[in-house]
């Protein structure tokens, strides 16, 4: 009965950062950015509207943005891929990550995706190069960055945007290798088993918490963020002011070796 319990518990987890009326990065960043101007392409392709990113203020600091976008509604959703990119748009993140280097602006990455697009085109344009490439640079990035985890934050989608000093999540947030509906049908041959394996894959705000990998929680109202959006974005925006003015006192170095640890002891484990 405790096993059912806690298979409940995740799964209402994972129902709640799927919703359907739970806000999406675009809402998020019109909260939180003031004078927010969009930057569109990659400079090899075209634009993935997938990937939105840009440049405003957080509370009068400059900051990039870069955010996955799932939509609001079908054709929005279409428009925006449910959040899934295409190689390009991680290409156009990189570029914008670059840019805010060079400028010395801090990077809020906001991540809520399935997963990277993994259709046939996608491939053919580098898919699995331009997720890795991303990795690679993130971790020699030489700005602060900051990753939230808005819904879910799903495999090498979520990756591209996600190596970063500090990974917050909200509370009902989920983030993992796979999706559980993947997990089920790989490691149990069973699709309909997805609740167990929402439970054994340890992918929630507490799960992640504990394994040093969520650097810090976002509650959201009961009921879930779509209840009251404002709530959770007015304790995420205070927060993040407060992180990234100390980020800015911090030496640019010392941050690189933190940020090389973090993933270096995200990757110990104990036979």
């Amino acid at each position: 009965m405790e096993t059912k319990n806690i298979e409940k518990q995740v799964w209402d987890k994972v129902l709640l950062a799927r919703h359907k009326d739970r806000p999406t990065a675009v809402s998020l960043i019109n909260y939180l950015i003031d004078d927010f101007v969009e930057l569109h392409g990659d400079r090899l392709y075209r634009d993935d509207s997938s990937i939105v990113g840009g440049i405003g203020f957080l509370d009068k600091i400059p900051v990039t943005v870069i955010a996955q976008e799932k939509g609001v509604n079908l054709e929005d959703k279409i428009k925006h891929n449910f959040g899934m990119a295409h190689p390009e748009g991680h290409r156009k993140a990189l570029r914008l990550m670059k840019q805010a280097e060079k400028f010395k602006r801090p990077v809020i990455q906001i991540i809520d995706t399935p997963g990277a697009y993994p259709g046939i085109g996608a491939e053919e344009r580098g898919q699995a190069y331009a997720i890795a490439e991303n990795i690679a640079e993130m971790t020699k990035l030489k700005t602060p960055l900051i990753s939230i985890v808005l819904g879910e934050g799903g495999s090498g989608g979520a990756l591209a945007i996600g190596v970063s000093d500090e990974i917050w999540m909200f509370e009902n947030a989920i983030y993992s290798i796979l999706s559980p509906e993947g997990f089920a049908s790989i490691l149990y041959k069973d699709s309909s088993l997805v609740k167990k394996a929402a439970a054994s894959m340890r992918l929630t705000a507490d799960d992640l918490s504990g394994f040093k990998i969520c650097d810090r929680i976002i509650i959201e109202p009961e009921g879930g963020l779509h209840t009251n959006p404002e709530f959770s974005f007015s304790i995420l925006k205070e927060e993040l002011i407060k992180k990234i003015i100390e980020f800015k006192d911090e030496n640019i170095e010392s941050l690189l070796k933190k940020r090389y640890q973090k993933y270096r002891n995200i990757g110990q484990y104990i036979k």
